[in-house]
């Protein structure tokens, strides 16, 4: 259904509109950490993620208008049966080994079940994204028929973003900026390091609106997912838990807070049995499609290879606990800051909007 905190009727008076995407801004973090800021004062609200609550599914349903039950990009790993490999999706590579999935004549466009948004409408589209992701194969299926420009730090980020909302006509222009989220995975959410950097963020947004005043534009911020900070305690290695292991007929897929997992053919009693015996305080072991069947992923039809890319379960971690595993090839790294699960900081998401 239509967002109530933003009517459609809204944006008409509009010619251009800019969607700004900061990875990893939560709605409580906004808050809590710049309540008298730019991007506070013109705060209309919050709006929840999708499921799970991580930067695969949840841009590409920014970039495609529909959830997860129709995208059916299901987290950072996808076991694709199209290719029988579990891959890296946005990176769109083979886990473990890293082959680049385009070498082998597959097109990351068979994936997607919707065409892009930049495709379904006859205003001019423009994408600003990160110079090192701007000609990726995924940002080339998913970006359609917009016109797509890289850049190399925050003040070339806001200085192409303003030239676009200052040249030409009535335009589209989709924003991404991840480092939001990079430098919350590396020293977590609460840290100083996350703090001067949003602190900073929020200036450079606040220059940008005084720069494109009179532009008859409307700005909408929001992100894709939230934050909660973690620790070695919190981190559940699949290595440490052979019986489990062991179930599994293929590594796990989707997020370290909601993995999916296939589980070997007569080996579902067993599993669910490790699960509540040895690992019932850490997550909660759910049958995948129980999970399309309440809505997790979203309403409608859903894609047929859905299914197949979630697994027989999927473990919901609690509190602030994670699971890894490692394929060969694959270094161990632990994040200070996660998502993809459904507490409310990693769920809740700010929706921002000015006009200028």
């Amino acid at each position: 259904p239509p967002l109530t905190l933003l009517p459609t009727a809204d944006l008409s008076p509009a010619r251009k509109i800019v969607l700004l995407v900061v990875d990893g801004l939560g709605y409580d973090y906004l808050r809590r950490q710049l309540p008298d800021g730019v991007l506070s004062r013109h705060l209309r609200g919050r709006m929840d993620s999708v499921f799970p609550t991580t930067t695969a599914a949840a841009i590409t349903t920014l970039l495609t208008g529909v959830g997860p039950q129709q995208h059916a990009i299901t987290g950072w790993f996808m076991w694709l049966r199209e290719i029988g490999q579990v891959t890296t999706i946005l990176p769109f590579r083979s886990r473990g080994a890293g082959a680049d999935l385009t070498d082998v004549g597959f097109d990351v466009v068979n994936l997607l079940g919707a065409p892009p948004f930049f495709s379904r409408h006859d205003r001019e589209s423009h994408i600003l994204s990160p110079a090192w992701i701007v000609e990726s194969a995924f940002s080339r299926a998913s970006g359609g028929s917009a016109r797509r420009e890289g850049y190399t730090d925050l003040k070339d980020f806001f200085s192409r973003l303003g030239t676009q909302v200052k040249t030409g006509s009535a335009r589209y222009i989709y924003a991404y900026w991840p480092e939001f989220d990079s430098l919350a995975h590396s020293h977590g959410v609460s840290s100083e390091q996350v703090q001067r950097h949003f602190a900073d963020l929020d200036a450079a947004f606040g220059r940008f609106l005084d720069d494109i005043a009179g532009q008859d534009t409307c700005v909408i911020v929001t992100a894709d997912h939230g934050f909660i900070d973690t620790g070695p305690a919190h981190y559940i290695e699949l290595a440490k838990h052979p019986v489990l292991a062991d179930c599994l007929a293929r590594p796990l897929c989707g997020e370290p807070r909601a993995a999916y997992c296939y589980v070997q053919p007569g080996k579902a009693a067993l599993f669910e049995r490790y699960i509540e015996d040895q690992l019932a305080a850490y997550c909660e072991c759910i049958p995948s499609h129980d999970l399309v069947d309440a809505g997790y992923f979203g309403l409608g039809a859903a894609h047929p290879e859905l299914t197949h890319r979630i697994g027989d379960y999927t473990l919901l971690m609690k509190d602030r606990f994670v699971i890894k595993d490692y394929m060969e090839g694959e270094r161990p790294f632990y994040f200070a800051g996660v998502h993809s699960g459904l507490s409310e900081a990693e769920l809740r998401v700010p929706l921002i909007v000015a006009d200028v």
